[in-house]
């Protein structure tokens, strides 16, 4: 593909997976920021079908049910990656909030969580076909969709008084545009980092597009922030993301390149070729590894190939967290 030249920008440069990123001098694990991840707690229940699932018939398939949303995903693999992290949510009173809380602290996350006793805890159900493909899901995320813009208020006072000035701070668009303006105003100064999660909910973040270190978003999710097609060719996505607000910037489209653009140069990346099992989690481990690099010091174009390998050990596993994901693994690939 050629260079982009959006406007802003020096010409894209392509970059092999290790190149910058050994070059860079890092910090250990026992060194390394810590991270606070706010947004989505789900029990996810995902059905593998054996057969090209159907509508109005049932199709045979393997169940399996583990914590999901972005925010839980992200922060369940950042502790895989070595990453002090704090998960702030919200869950009900119910049984899958309880089987929620046993693993999420059996893994080593620390949780950081308000209960709503009237709402039931967030679910998500995905139909996938025997490709891995997505055929298609259904949520229920009423608990915080349907929250007070000032649920994690109290929470994250307690946090800020003690979390490191370094801190790197993730949100995702699962919560409520009015949520996250008051979560931005409340963190201003800080590293924000934020996910656009889909399509519907990216344009929850425009309010504070221009507060935030980075967004990691795919093209149908640039499209919807920017108003343009989803069909629009990467490089009209990237001059439009150049103009609103944001600092800098990770879009993802699937097969195609990996734009990351900062400080006015864009860099592009080319995905590894993967034999899919499951699509489940792939864009959440490509962020949390970004941003196991960025709190070990890595720049954004340097942490974005571990990105890349962590996404590609989830695409070859079932579920949104691959059994072998390590920082060594990252490493290795």
């Amino acid at each position: 593909m050629p260079p982009v030249n959006a406007p802003g920008f020096r010409g894209a440069k392509r970059q092999p997976r290790n190149a910058s990123a050994r070059k860079c001098q890092t910090m250990s694990s026992s060194s390394a920021r810590p991270v606070i991840s706010i947004g989505a707690i789900h029990l996810d229940t995902i059905a593998h079908a054996t057969r090209t699932v159907r509508r109005e018939t049932s199709t045979p398939a393997a169940f399996s049910s583990n914590p999901g949303g972005v925010a839980a995903n992200i922060a369940r693999a950042l502790c895989r990656l070595g990453i002090d992290t704090s998960l702030v949510g919200a869950l009900g009173d119910d049984s899958a909030a309880r089987m929620l809380t046993g693993r999420l602290t059996g893994e080593g996350l620390t949780l950081a969580c308000v209960t709503r006793p009237a709402m039931a805890t967030g679910q998500y159900l995905a139909l996938h076909d025997p490709d891995g493909s997505l055929a298609a899901a259904c949520v229920d995320d009423r608990i915080l969709s349907e929250a007070p813009a000032d649920l994690f208020d109290q929470i994250l006072e307690e946090l800020m008084a003690r979390a490191p000035r370094e801190t790197l701070w993730f949100l995702d668009a699962n919560l409520p545009e009015r949520m996250l303006v008051r979560v931005a105003a409340m963190l201003d100064g800080r590293r924000m980092i934020a996910n656009a999660v889909s399509e519907a909910k990216a344009s929850r973040l425009t309010p504070v597009l221009a507060s935030l270190d980075c967004l990691l978003l795919n093209r149908g999710e640039a499209a919807a922030l920017t108003g343009l097609s989803g069909d629009a060719p990467q490089e009209t996505l990237a001059d439009a993301l150049s103009g609103t607000g944001l600092h800098s910037w990770v879009l993802t489209g699937g097969r195609d390149d990996i734009l990351v653009a900062r400080a006015g140069s864009l860099t592009r990346f080319t995905p590894p070729a993967v034999d899919i099992v499951d699509v489940t989690g792939a864009g959440d481990a490509l962020a949390a590894g970004t941003l196991a690099a960025l709190a070990r010091g890595y720049a954004l174009a340097e942490a974005v190939p571990f990105g890349l390998a962590a996404a590609s050990l989830t695409l070859r596993a079932t579920g949104a967290l691959a059994a072998n994901l390590s920082w060594d693994a990252l490493n290795d690939i």
